[in-house]
């Protein structure tokens, strides 16, 4: 699923908790990491997080469900740009688009996330 497919779906809904049951959901179709792909543990999150490159194509790793979801979302946001693109990406302006609820330890985890990619 596209950046901009999850960005329709989620402005569609007004509860905050179907937004993140939507969020959840989206976790749930991560692609496997391929056995040869490079993998950095994300340091700041408070669920394990693994962000992980094979060629040009990142995947991502999380031990729950909502993290997964966060993941999945963030990859999308970054799949097919270039590390320059990446780089310049305006991920905080994305996510208050998106308008969800996280509490302060999964906005943490959210800003640990969106480090490693503008420190490509």
């Amino acid at each position: 699923m596209t950046y901009d497919e999850m960005k329709k779906m989620l402005l569609l809904v007004e509860s905050p908790v179907d937004k993140l049951e939507m969020v959840m959901d989206f976790g749930k179709n991560l692609m496997d990491v391929p056995e040869s792909a490079v993998c950095s543990e994300i340091h700041g999150c408070a669920s394990f997080v693994k962000i992980c490159q094979f060629k040009n194509r990142f995947y991502g790793v999380a031990d729950s469900a909502m993290v997964r979801g966060i993941v999945a979302i963030i990859l999308a946001m970054v799949d097919g740009k270039s590390i320059d693109e990446i780089k310049k990406f305006d991920f905080d302006g994305e996510f208050r688009k998106l308008n969800l609820n996280f509490g302060a330890s999964r906005l943490n985890g959210i800003q640990s996330m969106i480090s490693f990619f503008k420190n490509l």
